[in-house]
């Protein structure tokens, strides 16, 4: 059986944002595109996302959030996870 995971460290690609729709949204459809990816990776029910991610999104203005962001995703409860950003990241 797969053990399930307490915390990890994920790119996640948001280039899929920039195809179609207004580009009025395009920063909330980022916050729901990583909403889903940790919903698909870790089954969580609920995901918080941090003030640091957010801020992070949406510092280029709603209209053009960044194409990747690398996230640091930990277990707080059953089913709860929170994002935050992962400033750094070292490579072994």
């Amino acid at each position: 059986m797969v053990k399930p995971k307490d915390e990890a460290i994920y790119v996640i690609p948001l280039r899929r944002v920039y195809w179609g729709g207004s580009r009025r949204n395009r920063g909330q459809r980022a916050v729901r595109m990583i909403r889903e990816f940790i919903k698909r990776h870790f089954n969580a029910q609920r995901v918080i996302i941090d003030q640091s991610l957010n801020e992070y999104i949406f510092s280029r203005k709603i209209e053009k959030p960044p194409r990747k962001v690398v996230v640091k995703i930990f277990k707080i409860d059953e089913g709860v996870y929170k994002a935050t950003l992962a400033s750094i990241v070292e490579r072994v």
